[in-house]
């Protein structure tokens, strides 16, 4: 599994983690609002408009209203990015990778509005009646490239269960066990079941659940973070001034946290900005083309989308967790080997009185290192000696969760000899290569580190209980809505035979989700989103002079 995670991460690196991912997703978004004049502001209010029903103009092909489509893509868009992807953001890149979330929804509402028209006026109807649309489909009839339509096909059905489907169920699980002590697998099971019976109704039963769903969620998570900020309100003015302050220079060390490097916030802000709202990935426009509306108006409306997901959601959760000050904080937590490396030599973020750091030459170096910066910490390779659970060997320091480990237990994993651990563990470039388990105190991320920002202050353990259930509103939502998306791609490949088996495959791979390491399943979400995002931007810039007359005929409602 580790093996793995490298190669995740070494694809990662070279996809959305190099420059040029960033700059082709941004640089899209800047290109259309500029040819386009602006479309997310000048018709924001028509947006407001169309979906509210204010003003009528439907097609009479279509399986939902336009607020049916929206709520739809909003459920696909709207899961743990919004709570667990903005804690992760500001877990690698620091409070400035806000910033740049801001940046890509800001851009990525024209994007947005680009695709979702195209793939609407595009759209087909297939043998069974239902309605079918996306990029593949004006991939193939505006570009005649079948088979980067076919490619585009393909990836999405990837992209569904590495994204839409995977994390979801593993955040949940996560928090369902943390927080209510419900065993991950279990909830894998429940929910695989529940979902099975919702996709197996389509379209129609799936817009139908996410209109209903979307509302409660947001009253509820809106409702929690209010009390939050409120109890905080005197931090919410330094939390805006901690997200710009440093937007060019990277975040500082502070607290726990090691600090992050301009890339590092600029990458992450990016990427998880992109995960959060889906603009130009090429997915919410298969929910829109079932929209009745006229395909220039429902393009209108998927303005609205990375609003409301990335510059209402998203900074709300940053701001409870920024204003709350967890992000800096260390809990006691299960280490995951994964995010756990040994180094050799002793380091130390001790603070000196007036709360500078004691030894700033080992947080300068660390940051380096957790960041793949050039440093002079070397990885242990060797054997740790251990005495009823306790780390004797005074030559190395853990890493955990890209933080400093304190008060270090090693216990037993077999169920013959279960308790603390005494004897030698060995350790191999820095991993643990034994099978004990290891705790301690280390930063949290992705969406325990909303969990602990949330039980902060009045609402105590029902925080964290709070953002449990809005989580599982939340993530289940976006995995029904993803699964539409990889059935009218397998539909698309294979026709509507095939349907059945993603569904299938789909289900099966949302229960094992549950149970599987977090770390790994983050990295496979950023690889595919990455891959499938690539044939739908350089798309739409060939048909931009399409789009162009599409969008100067719209009449501002």
């Amino acid at each position: 599994m580790e093996q793995f995670n490298a190669f995740l991460v070494l694809l990662d690196s070279n996809l959305s983690g190099s420059w040029w991912f960033p700059a082709l997703l941004i640089g899209t978004g800047i290109f259309f609002t500029i040819y386009l004049g602006f479309p997310q502001f000048k018709y924001f209010n028509s947006a407001l408009k169309i979906v509210s029903g204010k003003t009528n103009n439907t097609e009479s092909d279509g399986e939902t209203t336009g607020f049916q489509a929206l709520t739809t893509a909003m459920s696909g868009a709207v899961g743990t990015g919004n709570i667990g992807g903005v804690a992760l953001a500001i877990w690698t890149g620091g409070p400035a990778a806000i910033f740049w979330m801001w940046i890509t929804a800001i851009f990525g509402m024209t994007t947005k509005y680009v695709e979702v028209t195209l793939g609407h006026k595009y759209r087909t109807k297939l043998s069974d009646g239902s309605i079918s649309g996306g990029p593949m489909y004006y991939i193939e009839q505006g570009l005649n490239m079948k088979w980067v339509a076919i490619l585009f096909a393909f990836l999405m059905m990837i992209t569904a269960i590495g994204s839409g489907n995977m994390p979801q169920i593993n955040n949940i699980a996560l928090v369902m066990n943390t927080e209510f002590a419900v065993p991950k697998l279990f909830t894998g099971l429940f929910l695989g079941a529940l979902l099975w019976i919702i996709i197996i109704g389509g379209i129609k039963r799936i817009a139908s659940v996410a209109s209903k769903i979307i509302p409660i969620m947001g009253l509820i998570y809106f409702g929690g973070a209010l009390i939050i900020l409120v109890e905080n309100y005197q931090n919410v003015i330094p939390s805006f001034n901690a997200i710009f302050a440093q937007v060019f220079t990277g975040s500082a060390a502070m607290g726990g946290f090691l600090g992050a490097s301009f890339a590092m916030s600029l990458k992450y802000g990016v990427a998880r900005g992109l995960y959060s709202n889906e603009a130009g990935q090429g997915s919410s426009p298969i929910a829109h083309a079932s929209s009745k509306n006229k395909s220039i108006d429902q393009g209108v409306v998927s303005i609205l989308e990375p609003f409301i997901d990335t510059i209402v959601v998203c900074s709300v959760t940053a701001l409870v967790i920024l204003s709350s000050g967890v992000w800096t904080q260390k809990f006691d937590t299960n280490f995951s080997k994964t995010d756990m490396v040994v180094l050799e030599g002793i380091y130390s973020d001790e603070k000196t009185i007036d709360g500078s750091y004691l030894y700033p030459d080992h947080i300068n170096e660390l940051t380096n290192y957790v960041q793949s910066i050039d440093s002079n910490v070397k990885e242990f390779s060797g054997l740790l000696e251990i005495e009823d659970g306790k780390l004797i060997s005074n030559n190395v320091t853990v890493i955990h969760s890209r933080s400093i480990a304190e008060d270090i237990t090693i216990s037993n994993t077999n169920n013959i000899n279960d308790g603390l651990f005494s004897g030698k563990v060995n350790v191999l470039n820095g991993k643990v290569t034994d099978q004990v388990s290891i705790s301690g105190k280390s930063l949290v991320s992705s969406a325990e580190l909303t969990a602990k920002a949330f039980s902060q202050g009045i609402l105590g353990q029902y925080g964290g209980k709070l953002v449990a259930i809005a989580l599982l509103l939340f993530a289940f939502s976006t995995s029904i809505t993803w699964c539409y998306y990889g059935d009218r791609s397998t539909a698309y490949i294979f026709g509507e035979k095939g349907v059945v088996w993603y569904r299938n495959f789909y289900v099966l791979c949302f229960v094992l989700a549950a149970v599987i390491d977090t770390t790994v399943v983050w990295n496979i979400a950023y690889v595919v989103v990455a891959l499938v995002s690539i044939p739908n931007l350089i798309a739409m810039f060939v048909l931009r002079k399409e789009m162009k007359s599409l969008s100067d005929n719209f009449q501002i409602k």
